[in-house]
C-alpha cells in the first residue's frame, strides 16, 4: 500500500497556530467563524497541503485556546463543502487536490490518462487470474458457457493517491497468461496486437461501499463514479469487459458534443 507524504501534525499545528493567532473574542465574527475563515484561506491558499491532516480537535482547541466544541463547529460546514474529508479513527484531512479530466471521445488507459497530466501512474495488485466465464461476462462478451477467462483486480494510484477500482475481464485467446498482464493492461493487449479501437461506455453515480471507501482512502457513502467499459477489436469482436469505480472528488468526465448539420 502507498504511504502519505502529507505533513505531521506538528507542521499543520504551527501553520495554524500562526494564522489563528489573530483570533478575538471581542470581534463582529464569532470564534467558530474565525476559526472557520483562518482554515479556509489556510486550505484555498495551499498553507495547508492536499492531503495533510488536521491536529486532532483537543490539541487544536487547547493550542487556540478555544473549546472544541467551537474547533467542531468550524470544521463542520468544511467537511460539508467538500474542503476537508473526515476519515472515521483518522482525523480530518485536506481534500486531495489531484483531479482527472478524461475524456469520452478518446480510448485510452487509465495509466495514459495520469501521464498526459503529468501524474505518476502506479498500481497494487489485488487480484489476477484466470477462470470460469460467469453469466454476465459471457452475455457482454459473446462468449459460449465454460470458456476461460482472464481477469484482473487493481487499485489505481496518480503520484501515490489512490483514484480508482479497476476490474477487467479479457476474452480468452487475448492473452496466453493474466501473468502478460505488468503496469498496464492495455500496453499488453497492445504488445499482444490485441488493443481495442473502440468501445462501449455506461457511466453512472454511485454511493461507495464500506471496502471501496477503504481502498479509495475516503469515507463510505462518499460520492463516485461507475464506469463499465467493453473494448471491441477491428474485426467487432468484444474481448475486454472492465469496471472502474473512482472517486466522485477526483475524476471529471467530459464529452465534446456537436450540434446538429447546417440544414
Amino acid at each position: 500500500m502507498q504511504t502519505s507524504t502529507a505533513p505531521t501534525n506538528r507542521t499543520a499545528l504551527e501553520t495554524l497556530t500562526a494564522l489563528l493567532g489573530r483570533l478575538d473574542d471581542n470581534g463582529t465574527l464569532p470564534l467558530y467563524a474565525q476559526l472557520q475563515r483562518a482554515l479556509r484561506t489556510a486550505i484555498e491558499s495551499g498553507q495547508l497541503a492536499p492531503d495533510s491532516v488536521l491536529p486532532p480537535e483537543r490539541q487544536l482547541a487547547a493550542a487556540l485556546g478555544i473549546s472544541r466544541i467551537t474547533v467542531r463547529n468550524a470544521i463542520e460546514p468544511l467537511v460539508e463543502e467538500g474542503l476537508l474529508v473526515s476519515r472515521q479513527g483518522a482525523g480530518n484531512f485536506v481534500r486531495a487536490s489531484v483531479r482527472v479530466d478524461k475524456s469520452f471521445a478518446l480510448l485510452t488507459s487509465v495509466s495514459e490518462d495520469m501521464r498526459a497530466r503529468g501524474m505518476e501512474p502506479s498500481s497494487e495488485w489485488l487480484k489476477r487470474g484466470t477462470g470460469q466465464v460467469n453469466p454476465d461476462e459471457a452475455l457482454k462478451l459473446g462468449l459460449r458457457p465454460g470458456s476461460q477467462v482472464h481477469r484482473f483486480r487493481r487499485l489505481r494510484f496518480a503520484d501515490g493517491r489512490p483514484m480508482a477500482i479497476e476490474t477487467a475481464t479479457i476474452a480468452p485467446g487475448v492473452l496466453r497468461s493474466a501473468d502478460e498482464v505488468g503496469d498496464s493492461l492495455y500496453e499488453a493487449l497492445a504488445r499482444a496486437g490485441m488493443r481495442p479501437v473502440r468501445a462501449l461506455q455506461r457511466l453512472r453515480a454511485l454511493l461507495l461501499d464500506e471496502e471501496q471507501a477503504k481502498l479509495l482512502g475516503t469515507e463510505p457513502d462518499a460520492a463516485g463514479l461507475s464506469v463499465e467499459r467493453i473494448g471491441f477489436l477491428p474485426d467487432g469482436r468484444a474481448i475486454e469487459l472492465s469496471l472502474s469505480i473512482y472517486r466522485g472528488d477526483t475524476y471529471d468526465f467530459v464529452a465534446e458534443l456537436g450540434g446538429p448539420p447546417p440544414s
